[in-house]
């Protein structure tokens, strides 16, 4: 018998690849932070000694969400300028509480209230795009959750950086530091094409593609961002983008609520990627991301939170099931995004999105063990039909009571292993008087 770091029975398991599968009374074995087998319990029990081996009889194990678009230390500003337009919520709101507040403390604390709610959640990914990224990469490091973390370029001067030159070199010394870490990646991240102009957009691309890093940035986010750059340059902002050669199979698009059918057509033949945010879309009204257009394009839709600032949370159960209630409304089809896509978009495409399919995703040998388990036996998911329905129509985030990320445990019984509740609950009360006073 071999013994082995972790056996995981349980009552279901969705390994996501391949699609609409779901297996019955399954285990999930983990050695090494990675997944070795999955095969059915009463021979895993005859192959398999677990040196920790859990019993989940009403649980499903999922592969870890991945949270493709996030700005993880605005969690600190959640709710603090709610119910306003897009430029509105920025221009008056949020940069102004940036240009005071930004600090690596900020940041810090921000992104362990983040990370924490992940955690919670069952988001064992996330990719971020803020200040900091080296604060946001050494708190993501300590708490042991994965994340991409993106190199932030913008024209004007920050606390971070002073122009884009700088953001760009700081950028590359990052990366430098953590290419060979194995839970961060460091995608470059423009903020979107009305913040950072032609010329570092040009220099971006010439380091991703002699780096092989992706670009993550917001595009067409609302209908009044397109018209100022059209306004500004007789152009699109998508046009834009493509005529400086940027869209290509690396590229993440963010939003992506004002696209044309032949915007979505040209968008495929790139092979580049979308990130839909749609509960972040629906509170700031900023439009619709035609998903299922997109999809049958051939596009790959991955599912992102936002930041809490605008959401106001990180649930990517919630986003899952906004994805496929809107999906359907905005396509006028109940068959346009169905659960198995929902959660597709929440887990293997992410990983795609980000570059990582080869690691994360899915649970498949040989990929890393970033695994959840949901408690399905809650009155709240009763009477169960399909699993994968549940989980994306009626399950909370509530249910989530376990999380591996590379075969160390997380979350163990709804307890976090490696975060201080209480010492983080008195640091986010510091920021609550510091922010409204």
């Amino acid at each position: 018998m071999q013994v082995v770091d972790t056996l995981i029975h349980a009552r279901w398991i969705i390994p996501v690849e391949p699609e609409s599968v779901t297996l019955e009374h399954h285990a999930l074995v983990i050695d090494g932070g990675r997944i070795i087998d999955l095969l059915p319990s009463e021979l895993a029990s005859q192959t398999y000694q677990g040196t920790s081996t859990e019993n989940l009889n009403t649980h499903a194990l999922l592969p870890g969400l991945i949270n493709s678009h996030t700005h993880a230390a605005m969690t600190l500003m959640r709710g603090i300028a709610d119910d306003l337009p897009l430029m509105d919520w920025l221009g008056n709101h949020i940069w102004p509480l940036e240009q005071q507040w930004m600090s690596e403390a900020f940041v810090k604390d921000g992104t362990d209230l983040a990370i924490a709610e992940m955690i919670l959640g069952g988001t064992t990914c996330f990719n971020d795009m803020y200040f900091f990224p080296e604060i946001t990469a050494a708190q993501a490091i300590q708490h042991g959750i994965r994340a991409s973390v993106g190199l932030i370029v913008i024209d004007f001067p920050t606390v971070w950086a002073e122009h884009s030159d700088a953001y760009i070199e700081k950028g590359l010394a990052l990366h430098e530091q953590l290419r060979h870490h194995p839970l961060i990646s460091t995608p470059f991240a423009p903020h979107a094409p009305y913040t950072v102009s032609d010329e570092p957009l040009q220099k971006i691309k010439t380091f991703t593609d002699e780096l092989e890093l992706p670009i993550h940035i917001h595009v067409h986010e609302t209908l009044h961002e397109v018209e100022q750059e059209q306004e500004k340059t007789g152009l699109r902002p998508l046009q834009r983008l493509l005529n400086l050669g940027l869209i290509d199979p690396s590229f993440i698009a963010v939003h992506m609520t004002q696209l044309t059918d032949d915007e979505i057509a040209q968008f495929a033949k790139t092979g580049a990627h979308i990130v839909h945010c749609p509960e972040s879309n629906l509170k700031l009204a900023s439009g619709f991301c035609p998903v299922a257009k997109c999809i049958a394009a051939g596009i790959n839709v991955a599912l992102g939170t936002d930041g809490a600032a605008s959401n106001n949370d990180l649930d990517m159960f919630g986003e899952m099931r906004s994805a496929a209630l809107l999906g359907k409304a905005v396509a006028g089809d109940a068959r346009a995004i169905p659960a198995m896509t929902a959660l597709r978009m929440a887990t293997i495409n992410g990983a795609k999105a980000l570059g990582l399919d080869h690691e994360i995703g899915s649970l498949t040998v040989g990929k890393a063990a970033d695994v959840i388990a949901v408690d399905l036996s809650a009155l709240e998911t009763q009477p169960l039909y399909c699993p994968v329905s549940q989980i994306v129509y009626a399950a909370s985030r509530q249910q989530v009571t376990d999380v591996w990320v590379a075969g160390k445990r997380l979350l163990k019984q709804r307890h976090l292993t490696t975060v201080n509740i209480e010492e983080l609950r008195l640091k986010i009360a510091e920021w609550q008087v510091k922010l409204i006073g």
